[in-house]
Parts: C-alpha cells; sequence; structure tokens
C-alpha cells in the first residue's frame, strides 16, 4: 500500500526549515531583493542549523540525506524566499556530480570541509552560446604533464562570486562530443581563475549570479571529476538528483503566492462580499491549490524513485516542468487575484511572479524538460 505520511525525521526536517524560512528569511527577504546583497548572514545561520550540504555523505562528516528529504527542505526555504533559497541550494548542485563520481580524495578534499563552515560552491556548465545546446561549448582543457590547461568562459553561473571552488565542463576530445567532455573542479584562488559582474536579474536577485573566466589555469589530474571524456554524463546525471528539489523550490514559491491570494480574496470586498465570493476568484484559487498539490506529488514520485535505486530521468523533468509552469501561472495569477495592488512592488505578489520566471529556464528549460520527457517515452518505450 501507498502511504505519503512523513517519518517523525521528515517531519522534524521539514518543520526546523519551515521555521527558518518564517523567523529568518522573509523578515530580510525584501532587503535582499532590493539591493541585491548576497545573504551571508541567512546562510551563516542555515549552516549553522544545519539545513545546508545535506547530501554530503556520511563518510565526509555528512548526513548523507536522500532526494526526499532534500526537497521537503527545499520547499520550505523557497517558501521563504527563493532568491535566498537559491543562493542557499547552489551548493547542491555542485556537489550532485562530486558525490556521484568523484573520488573519495575529492570528496575528502572540497565536501567535509563543507560540513564545519559555510563554503559555497558553484555548477560551472552554461555558456554564453551553448545553455540548452552544450554540444556548443567552447572551453577547453589540454593534457600537459600531470596537468590541465583550462581556457575559457562560463555565463549564469550562481554562486560565481562567493564560491570557493567549482565543477567545471570541458571539451578534451572536441572531435569526440559529448563523450569528449571532462569534468573537473576548479579553484577560485587558483591563477587565471576571474567572474564577472553581479548580474542584475528581474528576480531572485539575492542570488549572485556571475560570467567565469579560465586563462591558462593549470588544474591537477587528481581535480578530474570521474573519468575523462565523462564529464557530460556525470553533469547530466546530478540533475537527477538536483531537478526534484528545484521542481520543490517551485512548489514552495507556488504556495507562498497561493497563501498570499487566499488571504486577500477573504479580505478584500467588492460588491458588498469577500472577493473570493465572486466564481471567477474562487476558481483561481482552485486552480492554484489544484496544481500545487500535483506538483508537489511529481517531486515525491521522482524523489522516491531516485532513493529507490529506480531511473528517475523522467520523473524528475516532469516535475520540473510542471512545477515550474506551475509557478508562473499561480504567481501570475496571484498578481491578477491582488489587481492594482499586485502591481505595486510594496505587495508580496510583485515579488513572487518576479521570482518565479527564472524556474523555467536554469537547470533546463520547461522546453528541454519536454525534449527529455518525449525522449524517454519513445526511446525507452515508458
Amino acid at each position: 500500500m501507498i502511504g505519503f505520511e512523513l517519518s517523525d525525521e521528515q517531519s522534524t526536517l521539514r518543520d526546523a526549515a519551515n521555521d527558518f524560512a518564517l523567523n529568518v528569511m522573509r523578515p530580510k527577504a525584501e532587503h535582499h531583493d532590493k539591493t541585491g546583497e548576497y545573504p551571508w548572514e541567512v546562510i551563516k545561520e542555515a549552516h549553522a542549523r544545519g539545513l545546508m550540504n545535506t547530501h554530503v555523505p556520511e563518510a565526509q562528516g555528512g548526513m548523507g540525506l536522500g532526494c526526499f528529504e532534500g526537497c521537503l527542505i527545499a520547499e520550505e526555504l523557497a517558501w521563504g524566499c527563493t532568491g535566498i533559497g537559491t543562493a542557499l541550494e547552489a551548493n547542491g548542485l555542485a556537489q550532485a556530480p562530486v558525490i556521484v563520481g568523484g573520488s573519495d580524495y575529492l570528496k575528502n578534499k572540497y565536501l567535509a570541509p563543507m560540513i564545519e563552515k559555510p563554503i559555497m560552491a558553484a555548477y560551472g556548465v552554461t555558456e554564453a552560446g551553448a545553455g540548452s545546446d552544450v554540444a556548443a561549448m567552447r572551453t577547453t582543457a589540454v593534457k600537459k604533464g600531470d596537468r590541465w590547461i583550462l581556457n575559457g568562459s562560463k555565463m549564469w553561473i550562481t554562486n560565481a562570486g562567493v564560491a570557493d571552488w567549482y565543477f567545471v565542463v570541458a571539451y578534451t576530445e572536441k572531435e569526440k562530443a559529448h563523450r569528449g567532455m571532462t569534468a573537473f573542479i576548479v579553484e577560485k584562488g587558483w591563477k587565471g581563475v576571474e567572474f564577472g559582474k553581479k548580474e542584475w536579474n528581474m528576480g531572485q536577485r539575492a542570488s549572485d549570479t556571475r560570467s567565469l573566466t579560465f586563462t591558462d589555469v593549470e588544474v591537477p589530474d587528481e581535480n578530474i571529476v570521474g573519468e575523462v571524456g565523462m564529464g557530460f554524463l556525470l553533469a547530466m546525471k546530478a540533475f537527477d538528483h538536483t531537478r526534484p528539489a528545484v521542481a520543490s523550490s517551485a512548489v514552495g514559491l507556488s504556495r507562498a503566492a497561493f497563501e498570499h491570494a487566499m488571504r486577500y480574496a477573504t479580505e478584500r470586498k467588492t460588491m458588498g462580499k469577500p472577493i473570493a465570493a465572486h466564481q471567477a476568484i474562487a476558481f483561481m484559487i482552485a486552480d492554484m491549490a489544484r496544481d500545487i498539490e500535483a506538483a508537489r506529488l511529481l517531486v515525491w514520485q521522482a524523489a522516491w524513485l531516485l532513493d529507490s535505486g529506480k531511473r528517475n530521468t523522467k520523473h524528475a523533468s516532469m516535475a520540473k516542468c510542471f512545477a515550474a509552469d506551475a509557478a508562473v501561472r499561480i504567481a501570475t495569477d496571484a498578481v491578477q487575484v491582488f489587481g492594482g495592488y499586485g502591481y505595486s512592488s510594496e505587495y508580496p505578489v510583485e515579488k513572487l511572479m518576479r521570482d518565479s520566471k527564472i524556474f523555467q529556464i536554469y537547470e533546463g528549460t520547461s522546453q528541454i524538460q519536454r525534449l527529455i520527457i518525449a525522449k524517454e517515452i519513445f526511446e525507452r518505450g515508458k
């Protein structure tokens, strides 16, 4: 029999994340949205409370939590603020390929210290001309003795300016296409590593998004993640672990927008009654509630499959695609429920609408998710 009851440990994790989101993140969300200041004080508190780096294996001093537990935490943090939440959660994407395919040496050197103090990392794959089309990547790494000489640039890299190390994919054998890409861990302090100005984005402004440039950077052989030529596959495999959490964050934003809209609909009156009593508004609220529940169920299924050792690629993309599209729709409808007030930055739904859009773009656009789903259906017959 299938059940949806959380264990005591899972409920405790979710409650702890919710308390943090309510009492630490929400009071500071507006400040970081307006200033773009990186939320170091929130990150330090989250780290102290054990709400970061939860997937780091026990062998490296972490909790080794599953994808499902990570999704429970991610939803609550995003309910608090997705801008700050993305800053908090970005480590997970950089860590995932190292956890999946990295050597014990790399795990001990780069993951273990993240348990001791709030160290940030970044995932460096996207380039200015190679977003969805990763094969168009131009960054290269050429073998020279026991080192690799890295040259190229990356774009839209979350945490680029604050990370101590980067997971980077580069071509080592261009003629082999995606099987000629290799993954490396690159430290920020190495000669030839530079990052650009902070991008002022539409939403999620607390997140640090910048370009990265590598000029004759010497990367030691032991910093290869996985095997030579397996970088692309490793980078994509990481998404099976992280897309459910991103989808869960979209659910958290949707939930926040829904709650604001529902509350306002019971307070605002027109024609002598609350606007919630008008069918046009009631149906919008009902659709929000429906899509939140559906998105969360897709998230839970994708996470459960991964934690059960089963292939979850299709379901991770389904969850990410549906939850992202729902978040944009729900946040937009929340603004509509608020009417003219919703368009004002003095009210919370305006920020939620701006923050929601990136869910349809980062970690694979909604269109890419549909391509993946279709490929899984037609090529795997499932």
